[in-house]
């Protein structure tokens, strides 16, 4: 079983190093407000200064290699205030706009963006973009409203959105005729690979006419499968709701001879939350992720794992990400549709797994009894939890503090535990998922027992 496809690549070589170059709208020749806000002129403490990078891959062998050839390695740009800025603040107008799925911390980034603007920059107008990007379509959409203290004031105790979102591109050069029409200088954007997809075609318009407005991303995705960002909000709440779940899976399942709990949580492409809460669970037999394929059938196949496992125990938790499987569904041609994003609608890999579950164990004393549990609009719309509220505030305040230096084309991330700027065509080029020879991944493998290996033929 050959892993060098799915090994990261130690960008020891010119070619492959990832250009970290964060794009701006011009020089910085205003004082910034913060000077007020940190002791009163008197010390510069707290301020960051444009040299400020971290190593993209501090393992030493990758940095003796580069340092051995005279160069410096591959370095992403730290995040964090600096004491000049692009903007008069005092002239600037902001939007937000949440696109997508929904997922915990929505309303903590809307809430902290609107309050670094209005309180310690002293922007003076922050405008909700209504549902998404047809909110700058008027031809489609609904009109903004205006953020003020009294409307954010407690919307981070509440899950969901406070100003709606949606799924789908839009005109490029409409939005931008709408960001022209209402004076705005700056666009936040929040939402995952599509929806930052959507805001780098929006900024090159921006560049095309020769604005000066800046796009800035704060990276959504419940999934956890943004590139060159170690952890997207809400995540966290994910898991630990989803621990939560799978322990009343494994009640359920124990409760019956033979009693198997079927399991379905999020994960398109990348099955983070259902390894992530196996691990953290600590009760479930069986994990399956997109990143991982696996037969049913056959002396290899998961059935055969799942007999040895009733055989022995008398129930079973399984719990399975909704991209898993996907290449069996399509077999059956159970996958044959799109979303408006022009994403692939994925077959009920749950759902499928439950039933084909009922009927390989469905005869005499050894029947199976079946529990399935779909959990996942209730976590997308729950309220962050106080980690995630945490770095929610963190990541819209460093994405203010982006915006009015007049950087543009970036998202707000973190990398080695160090807040960054990463330019918006590295997050879209690839998702990130789970290594399956990597330390999550045997993390898993340690935790269920199940076969390192569920797949007939590699």
């Amino acid at each position: 079983m050959s892993n060098k496809k799915n090994k990261p690549q130690d960008n020891s070589h010119s070619d492959n190093i990832p250009d970290f170059t964060v794009e701006r709208l011009g020089s910085s020749n205003y004082d910034t407000p913060l000077i007020k806000h940190f002791n009163h002129e008197q010390t510069v403490e707290g301020f960051m200064d444009d040299s400020a990078r971290i190593v993209y891959n501090p393992r030493v062998r990758s940095v003796k290699k580069f340092m051995e050839a005279g160069e410096d390695p591959p370095s992403i740009e730290v995040a964090g205030p600096r004491k000049k800025i692009f903007f008069d603040t005092a002239n600037v107008r902001a939007a937000i706009v949440t696109c997508g799925g929904l997922c915990p911390g929505l309303n903590d980034v809307i809430r902290s963006l609107f309050m670094e603007l209005h309180y310690r920059y002293r922007v003076k107008e922050v405008l909700g973009v209504r549902f998404g990007y047809s909110g700058l379509c008027p031809r489609v959409g609904q009109p903004p409203i205006e953020l003020t203290p009294e409307l954010v004031a407690n919307i981070h105790r509440d899950g969901g959105t406070l100003l709606g979102s949606s799924r789908g591109p839009q005109d490029p050069a409409e939005m931008v005729d709408f960001l022209e029409r209402m004076r705005i200088n700056v666009l936040f954007s929040i939402g995952g690979d599509g929806t930052q997809r959507g805001a780098l075609d929006l900024a090159n318009e921006i560049e095309r006419r020769k604005l000066k407005i800046g796009v800035i991303g704060i990276p959504k995705t419940i999934d956890n499968d943004i590139s060159y960002v170690e952890r997207s909000f809400g995540f966290n709440t994910a898991v630990s709701i989803a621990r939560d779940v799978l322990s009343a899976g494994h009640e359920e399942a124990r409760g019956a001879y033979n009693g198997v709990a079927v399991v379905k949580l999020m994960g398109r492409n990348s099955g983070f939350i259902a390894a992530m809460a196996a691990v953290a669970n600590g009760d479930a037999n069986f994990v399956l992720i997109p990143e991982v394929p696996f037969d049913l059938e056959g002396d290899k196949g998961f059935f055969r794992a799942l007999e040895k496992r009733l055989e022995n125990r008398r129930h079973a938790l399984v719990v399975v990400a909704e991209g898993a499987g996907q290449d069996i569904l399509e077999k059956e041609d159970l996958r044959r549709k799109f979303d408006a994003s022009g994403n692939v609608k994925l077959g009920d890999i749950g759902v499928y797994l439950r039933d084909k579950i009922a009927a390989h164990f469905s005869s005499g004393w050894h029947a199976a009894t079946v529990k399935y549990i779909d959990p996942s609009y209730i976590i997308r719309s729950s309220p962050a939890n106080a980690d995630d509220s945490i770095f929610c505030s963190q990541l819209a305040r460093h994405a203010v503090h982006a915006a009015m230096t007049g950087r543009t084309k970036m998202v707000v991330g973190i990398w080695n535990n160090t807040f960054t700027y990463v330019p918006m065509n590295l997050v879209i080029s690839k998702r990130k998922q789970i290594d399956p020879y990597g330390s999550e991944w045997l993390s898993v493998l340690e935790t269920t027992g199940q076969p390192a290996v569920m797949k007939n033929e590699l």
